[in-house]
């Protein structure tokens, strides 16, 4: 997950600067940080923030972690229009000047906010405040489960009827398709059930193998890869993960794929792609240039595991080819 922490003062600035340190020393990933105040001048550390809206827009497209570095309201106000779904929305964190708080606004579960926000306030020696029932009560959180173990939520309603007995206290019942329960349990696990349940997820079953030229644009990639799971019908939320060679790994397309989605991206070397078995459709150019005839299809089966398919054969398309399997 990437983020992009922001301040208006020169002690949220301070702030920024002891949080990057401390992330380095932990071995993570830093914030890009920006800075929105008049007197300031940016540095080489810091970028300058002119229209905080279209800094929130652009951070939500890419589905980065937000961290605002102040008052609450400035970030209330500045992801007020942003704000569409809990399940996909951008997490976003609010830090007040002096180190004292982290406070998970929204994402908490599914964006992954919460457990963001217990970082980060480890880091910097602060207090997380957590508001989510399901946390305060250290309770069972179907969400955080549904991600955890990527599986796709079919019936978001059933969330909170679940949540509401786990925060109760009471047991929570689950049950995979294969071992059908005798009585009616709270959440099945199961492509599909006519079985009584509260709540149903259903396990992510494509995956998508990617091969690009160097430094393709980021939006072609997005259109191209969501035009071809639009048009076989496939949902870009049953995508387990996106698969490619190892060579390709830190490409800014794929990264920004993986970022938005929330999907994790598997590459693997050329000598283990070459040992998958199966008719893929050759290519002596892509051979000579990365050590293996066909990255797309192979690795998509590579990553969908034994008993796989390929059900969108390889793609072509402006520099990049695309291939979707299926598991089973």
């Amino acid at each position: 997950m990437k983020k992009a922490a922001i301040c208006f003062t020169k002690d949220g600035k301070a702030l920024i600067e002891r949080l990057n340190e401390e992330l380095t020393k932990a071995g993570l990933e830093k914030a890009k940080a920006y800075i929105s105040m008049q007197g300031i001048e940016p540095d080489d550390d810091f970028e300058s923030v002119t229209d905080l809206k279209d800094w929130t827009d652009k951070q939500f497209e890419d589905h980065n972690a937000l961290i605002f570095v102040g008052a609450m309201g400035i970030a209330i106000r500045a992801i007020s229009s942003f704000v569409k779904d809990k399940l996909s929305d951008s997490p976003v964190i609010v830090i007040d000047d002096l180190a004292r708080f982290v406070i998970p606004v929204i994402g908490g579960h599914g964006g992954g906010a919460n457990k963001l926000a217990s970082v980060i306030s480890k880091l910097i020696d602060a207090e997380a405040i957590i508001t989510t029932s399901t946390d305060s009560h250290l309770a069972f959180s179907a969400d955080v489960f549904a991600v955890e173990n990527s599986l796709k939520i079919c019936n978001r309603e059933g969330i909170k009827k679940v949540s509401a007995k786990a925060i109760e206290g009471k047991p929570i019942t689950l049950s995979i398709k294969d071992y059908p329960p005798d009585k009616p349990v709270d959440i099945i696990i199961a492509d599909a059930t006519d079985r009584e349940y509260d709540l149903l997820f259903a396990p992510k079953r494509y995956t998508v193998g990617i091969g690009m030229k160097r430094d393709t644009d980021k939006k072609k990639a997005e259109e191209f890869v969501l035009d071809i799971l639009n048009a076989n019908g496939i949902d870009i939320k049953d995508v387990y993960a996106f698969a490619s060679i190892d060579i390709k790994e830190d490409e800014e397309a794929l990264i920004y794929l993986k970022d938005k989605y929330s999907i994790p991206l598997i590459t693997f070397d050329a000598a283990l792609l070459n040992k998958v078995k199966g008719e893929f459709e050759a290519s002596e150019f892509v051979k000579k240039t990365v050590g293996v005839d066909n990255v797309c299809e192979r690795a998509a089966v590579l990553c969908a595991g034994v008993n796989s398919e390929i059900v969108v054969g390889k793609t072509t398309g402006d520099g990049m080819t695309v291939a979707v399997a299926k598991r089973f």
